[in-house]
Formats: C-alpha cells, sequence, structure tokens
C-alpha cells in the first residue's frame, strides 16, 4: 500500500520482529466472493482436494481479485509468507523488518486451470522487473514472489518464468526477479487481519495497482505471438 516504506534490503533473522506465538484471531469463516471455506481445506467440485500455490507481486489487495476471478481457482486468500516473524501484523509487515512478502494464497482444480496459468496471470498483471517495488509501493514485503507446493507446479513455474524473461528482455525491459521457492522452505503462510481478506470486494474504491501489462506471458512450448491476449481476468477498477 502506498502508505508503507521500507529499504528495500532484507532483513536477517536477527534483526526480524519477534511477533508471537498466537496466530491472527477473527477470521471470517467464507469467502465473501467464492462461498469457500477462507482457511480451508479447499476442495475441486469433484470432493477432490485442491492443489495451493502461493504468489506475491505488490500490495495482496488488487492481486487477490484477478486470482478469484481466475476460472478454476476455488478458493484465495491473503497473507504473509516468506520471511522469519511467526504471525505478523499488517503494520509490522510493512515496516520491512519481518521479512515476508505480501502473499495470496490460491487453491484450484488442476482439471480446470494449471500453476503454469496461475503463474502466467501473475506475470501479466505486474512488474516482475523491479525487485522489492510495485510502483510506489517500495519494500522488500512488495516482493515478486512464488513459492510452489508441487513438483509439477515448481517446473511450469520456471519454465513461465524463463519464457517472459526471454519475451520482456527480447524487447528492452529488464530480467525477471520474482523469487522462486518452494513453500516449504519458504516457511508458514499466515493469513492476514480479516479486514485485508477479499479487501476490494469489501471496499470496491480501494487502492490497486494491479492490472494488465501489456504482454501476454508464453505457457509451455506455444510461441508468445500465437497466444490470444489476456481476456479471461478483467483488469482491476479502481
Amino acid at each position: 500500500m502506498i502508505f508503507g516504506r521500507s529499504t528495500p534490503v532484507m532483513v536477517t533473522p536477527a534483526e526480524a520482529l519477534p511477533g508471537r506465538d498466537t496466530p491472527m484471531g477473527g477470521l471470517a469463516a467464507r469467502h465473501t466472493v467464492l462461498d469457500a471455506p477462507l482457511t480451508g481445506p479447499w476442495t475441486t467440485a469433484d470432493g477432490s482436494p485442491a492443489e495451493i500455490l502461493y504468489v506475491a507481486g505488490g500490495c495482496f489487495w488488487g492481486l487477490e481479485r484477478i486470482f478469484w476471478k481466475l476460472p478454476g481457482v476455488v478458493g484465495t486468500a491473503v497473507g504473509y509468507m516468506g520471511g522469519f516473524t511467526p504471525n505478523p501484523t499488517y503494520e509490522e509487515t510493512c515496516s520491512g523488518r519481518t521479512g515476508h512478502t505480501e502473499m495470496v494464497l490460491v487453491a484450484y482444480d488442476p482439471a480446470q486451470v494449471g500453476a503454469d496459468r496461475i503463474v502466467a496471470t501473475l506475470m501479466e498483471n505486474h512488474d516482475p522487473t523491479t525487485a522489492n517495488r510495485q510502483g510506489n509501493d517500495i519494500g522488500t514485503q512488495y516482493r515478486s514472489a512464488i513459492y510452489w507446493t508441487t513438483p509439477l507446479q515448481e517446473a511450469q513455474a520456471r519454465a513461465a518464468c524463463d519464457a517472459f524473461d526471454g519475451l520482456l528482455t527480447s524487447r528492452g525491459h529488464g530480467h525477471v526477479t520474482t523469487e522462486l521457492r518452494s513453500a516449504e522452505d519458504a516457511g508458514p503462510f499466515y493469513f492476514a487481519e480479516d479486514y485485508h481478506q477479499q479487501y476490494l470486494h469489501k471496499n470496491p474504491g480501494g487502492y490497486c495497482n494491479h492490472g494488465p501489462n501489456g504482454y501476454t506471458c508464453p505457457v509451455g512450448l506455444v510461441s508468445s505471438d500465437d497466444l490470444p491476449a489476456q481476456t479471461t481476468v478483467e483488469p482491476p477498477r479502481a
């Protein structure tokens, strides 16, 4: 968010805020848009467990809205992940002293949408070339990141990022700086406070700096010239 400022340098574990042992309370039971369990477990239409992928690309308000609109996604939530401070608050994360990034949990039905499309949607709706920054939002809490939970997700995430990197550099832009890690390595996902969950549904005129960046992320082995422009996810309406 525009009122959060910090130096874009990752804190060390010794420098990080201590946090707390108690998880954040007061979360709603259901997703206000998808009517799914907010904190899981998430299931597909046939009752199978949904797959989980964690993505970050700046302020999590606008990014979550993009993903709850994506066909095949059965649940989303926002939180903090990838750092050191247990059960951080929003204010602590915005200080840049937790090491966490503002993260979106995406639960999806792999029979309807693949991790490659989720990663492509992330790439197409933020600037992955600006490390620790999205527009005027500056700090490690705004870094671009993908944390996977399956080997297939890892392969698809790396392939999509490599493809988008090639596309961007061929057009004179910088390299993709997105942090790629397993969720196990990144550590726990800490749910953000309830008012942040589905924030732009609750506050339609709220701050958002996400939307199509003008490029289509190549998925798999298909040339970007053969792919249609993104039409399945509408740009956020600020």
